[in-house]
């Protein structure tokens, strides 16, 4: 953490400090040299006289950039608090630099492994001593401003990869829709020529079973063969089945539509419900019954939410991660269970919503096996996954909180425990 002091008068050079340092020494006099000259040197100095005061000094909230510590000290000694620093997720970036006297290798190689970053043999030589220290926080600061360059790298990363993929997955969507949509149109503009056809020849039939009531024997053993009465009362069930078919695939061939507009025209007025509905339509195949599960239940409780001005596309994009997530998690759970053991507690999605305010909230969970805090902590990250090889890029949820939080200034948490599912919160502004 990087220190300023309001009042530049306190140093005798007035020159704004360097840092702050922590000197831990049970020698006053050591203390004494080594404030005087940090001090002049445009350092502030804290002191303390033992590893225990040293601690209790750091649970400030202002912390120093770097801690001179004593090896040789009654009670605790140098390496114990070296290692308390460096168990504390608080303090265990700081640099630590020993000072001793000591000469044994052993005892250098000892401070390194417990964390340290350098020595300073005593007694002090006062040049080495800064140039030792202003090394140290220059390599600090170059540290975090490589992780900070990576992680702003990651995250662009991560953007272009959602940009990319969206846009991918909209062309694919927006293809498979086209490509389905002509001969479905086709389909459905000769139904109803059909129906009115074969009505008109089961008329026609009618006719001649009105007006020649008694056929030749062969004509007889044809109806009786195909069983004509069953037939023509199916036949116009069959039509209304193949109706009902076309349909449900234009369904599909709209929903992919919604699904492939992404940023054609900027953010607009959109219907959250409705995504939703378009990505249980799309993700149908994978909710239904098969040889190894009964169907995944989806349970909704939808509120009264007015329309939202958002990307459309992208919105769409986060609930197809997120219900394809919680998917996966109940598959998972179950992949080792017998169809009868998962009957008994099948697995169920649950998507309620709700207006708080002027923030529309979705909640997403699932009944599957749940995570640790540990994992939580990190699902939003890109690249990470717990998913196997193969099957899980660990960009789904990562693309989903850049659309959530950056393009749509919203927020996305997850809350779970171990064997109690998982429950995505997402909130978005509605305009």
């Amino acid at each position: 953490m990087r220190a300023t002091v309001n009042n530049q008068n306190y140093f005798s050079d007035n020159l704004p400090i360097k840092g702050i340092i922590l000197a831990v020494d049970d020698n006053p006099n050591n203390l004494q040299v080594l404030s005087s000259f940090l001090d002049n040197s445009s350092f502030e100095v804290w002191a303390a006289r033992s590893g225990e005061k040293a601690l209790q000094r750091l649970e400030n909230d202002l912390l120093p950039d770097l801690i001179l510590l004593d090896v040789m000290m009654p009670g605790m000694d140098g390496f114990e608090t070296c290692q308390r620093l460096k168990s504390d997720e608080r303090f265990c970036d700081i640099p630590v630099v020993f000072m001793t006297a000591l000469s044994e290798a052993a005892d250098k190689v000892k401070g390194f492994q417990l964390g340290a970053v350098d020595y300073i043999t005593k007694p002090f030589q006062h040049e080495e001593v800064l140039v030792r220290i202003e090394h140290q926080l220059k390599l600090r600061h170059l540290t975090a401003s490589l992780i900070a360059k990576n992680a702003e790298l990651q995250k662009t990363q991560t953007q272009l990869i959602q940009t990319e993929k969206i846009a991918s997955l909209g062309q694919m969507a927006a293809g498979i829709a086209h490509e389905i949509n002509n001969p479905i149109n086709f389909i459905v503009g000769n139904l109803t020529f059909v129906q009115k056809y074969v009505q008109e020849v089961v008329n026609l039939l009618h006719l001649y079973q009105k007006h020649f009531s008694n056929p030749p024997a062969e004509i007889k053993n044809a109806i009786k063969q195909i069983d004509l009465t069953y037939l023509l009362d199916d036949l116009s069930n069959v039509i209304k089945s193949m109706r009902v078919g076309t349909d449900r695939v234009q369904e599909i061939v709209s929903s992919l539509n919604k699904f492939s507009r992404h940023r054609e025209t900027g953010k607009k007025l959109a219907d959250i419900h409705e995504a939703i509905e378009n990505t249980i339509l799309i993700l149908g195949h994978r909710l239904k019954a098969n040889a190894e599960r009964p169907a995944i239940e989806i349970v909704k409780k939808y509120g009264n939410l007015p329309l939202i001005e958002c990307y459309p596309g992208e919105i769409s994009q986060v609930f197809m991660n997120l219900i394809a997530n919680a998917i996966d998690a109940i598959e998972e759970t179950q992949k080792n269970q017998s169809y009868y053991e998962i009957a008994e507690n099948p697995g169920v999605i649950h998507i309620t919503t709700e207006l708080i305010g002027k923030q529309a909230i979705c909640k997403i969970a699932d009944n599957g096996a749940g995570i640790s805090e540990e994992i939580q902590s990190q699902i939003f990250n890109a690249f990470y996954t717990t998913k196997p090889i193969g099957k899980g890029t660990g960009l789904g949820l990562s693309i989903a909180y850049q659309i959530v939080t950056v393009n749509h200034h919203g927020k996305i948490s997850c809350h779970s425990r171990p064997g109690a599912g998982l429950e995505f919160m997402i909130e978005l502004p509605i305009n």
